[in-house]
């Protein structure tokens, strides 16, 4: 009895080992598919290469859907397989041969490098359940988390609880904008494995890096029916060498006023500092454009970092220039030994970037710009 009973026990151990044997081999052959480099393939587990493999389907299916549906088909798949890496998302070619398939290729590949590099960022695809379809291979660079840990988890994993409910907003389409592929332009928070010095940690002393994320939603009509936002995230503040001769920095309250100003401002819009100074920058901005700067306004105070967009800003005399804002919150510096007195509130610094020339010269939209004329 008991020689029968090992028996059967050694021929179970010999079956669930050749089902490992096959399942691995099943694995092995998935993750061989994926348009990854081999380095990085030989490390993945099964539940990354079953979520990697997951995400690779959806971008395919996405790319499929908008060759079928959009009059841009070719640029668009052309696009998406360089984001996927060239590997098994391609489009047939007819009777061209190999050399030229990878001509094509390496050129469509460095295009992409050299968008990626000017873009000070990284792309990003989102299902309208918030799943990360897709990332590019650049966000390393910024986030300290490659592509592949990133990809098939959903953002909420990694964003601020604060921001769920403006990124669920952003990613909900109405029918309208199922038709006309609506702009998307907002602010959020996510986890960063990268210190102040560059250096990669762990996930679990991740810090909250401010994202400008900027894009449309994009909707195939298919029958896989896939919808997402295709986005450019830029880490904020961004990382420019070097401040023009047209851009002017300034220091502001919490309430937006003025505190502080360069004087670069005076060549600029005509204002000396002194004037600007406990002024609030509503008072310099079109009214058309208030909504602009009330939203950028609202991200400073919550998410302490923001970019403005593309809003008017009012010149002394007449018209007005195109700019945009890149703010963000100091903090507070408190009271030390050293320094006893030292205590300072809460301000906000600004680089404002000059964006045009002076349009409608004539025009005044204040009374501040018709003392300035009647002045003069």
């Amino acid at each position: 009895m008991t020689a029968d009973k090992e028996k059967r026990r050694a021929i179970s151990r010999e079956a669930a080992r050749r089902r490992r044997r096959v399942e691995s081999d099943v694995f092995g052959d998935l993750s061989r598919l994926l348009p990854l480099q081999p380095s990085i393939r030989d490390n993945l587990d099964k539940p990354s290469v079953i979520r990697l493999t997951l995400s690779y389907i959806r971008m395919h299916s996405l790319l499929k859907g908008n060759a079928g549906t959009r009059a841009e088909a070719s640029h668009t798949v052309k696009y998406g397989q360089v984001l996927a890496g060239g590997g098994e998302l391609r489009v047939c070619g007819g009777g061209r041969d190999d050399k030229e398939k990878e001509t094509e290729e390496a050129e469509a590949s460095e295009e992409t490098n050299m968008y990626l590099r000017i873009l000070e960022g990284f792309v990003m695809v989102i299902s309208t359940e918030g799943d990360m379809i897709y990332l590019s291979d650049n966000v390393g660079k910024y986030m300290g988390l490659t592509q592949t840990e990133l990809m098939g988890h959903n953002i909420f994993e990694f964003t601020h609880p604060c921001d769920h409910e403006e990124i669920r907003n952003n990613l909900r389409l109405t029918a309208e904008e199922v038709w006309c592929g609506a702009k998307r332009d907002f602010v959020m928070r996510i986890k960063s494995a990268l210190t102040h010095r560059g250096r990669s940690t762990n996930l679990k002393s991740a810090t909250w890096k401010v994202l400008h994320c900027q894009g449309r939603a994009k909707v195939c009509v298919t029958p896989s029916s896939v919808s997402c936002l295709l986005l450019t995230c830029q880490p904020l503040p961004l990382s420019h060498t070097l401040l023009s001769t047209y851009t002017f920095t300034s220091q502001h309250s919490m309430d937006m006023r003025f505190t502080y100003c360069d004087q670069r401002v005076t060549l600029l819009l005509g204002y000396s500092p002194e004037e600007l100074l406990g002024r609030s920058i509503y008072d310099l901005c079109h009214t058309l454009d208030t909504s602009c700067l009330t939203k950028n306004h609202l991200n400073l105070c919550f998410k302490s970092q923001s970019v403005s967009g593309q809003y008017r800003m009012l010149v002394k005399g007449g018209g007005y220039v195109w700019v945009e804002s890149h703010s963000a919150v100091i903090p507070s510096v408190r009271p030390s030994k050293s320094r006893p007195g030292a205590h300072q509130p809460l301000c906000i610094l600004c680089v404002t970037y000059i964006l045009s020339g002076v349009e409608e010269p004539s025009l005044q939209l204040s009374l501040d710009q018709t003392v300035s004329r009647y002045l003069s």
